[in-house]
């Protein structure tokens, strides 16, 4: 069983993701090793030309990571991490879509798929993490 019971419980917690929950990010589902991300995009989440910022991306798919880890085993911090940009958004919501893909007993490594609401898929990020209690 995870550290969080409930949906409440997951946002409560992350609430104190301060950078992440500022910037507009929201936890919306959670599992036991599976977790989903959003943001609404807006003008702050834009660059220069008037894309979105590549931070934007990594910060959810960052976010989702760290909801399916310390879900997984609290409290844990990234390892390692990576990121590929696959499509420009085209939408105005991106999702994060968070999934333990390997759970060992000091690290697990956790895929997040990052997509917008047109369906477009965005970004694939990938991470390890330490298990800091172990």
């Amino acid at each position: 069983m995870g550290t969080f019971k409930t949906l409440d419980e997951v946002r409560e917690h992350f609430r104190n993701d301060r950078f992440a929950t500022e910037n507009g990010m929201e936890v919306d589902e959670f599992g036991e090793n599976y977790c989903r991300c959003s943001v609404r995009l807006t003008e702050r989440h834009k660059n220069a030309y008037g894309g979105v910022m590549g931070g934007v991306i990594f910060t959810l798919a960052d976010f989702a990571l760290a909801v399916v880890a310390n879900n997984i085993h609290c409290l844990s911090v990234a390892q390692q991490v990576s990121i590929n940009y696959l499509s420009a958004p085209k939408g105005t919501v991106l999702y994060a879509d968070a999934e333990c893909i390997k759970n060992g007993r000091t690290t697990s490594t956790i895929q997040v798929k990052v997509s917008d609401d047109t369906g477009r898929d965005v970004a694939l990020f990938v991470g390890s993490v330490f298990k800091l209690n172990a």
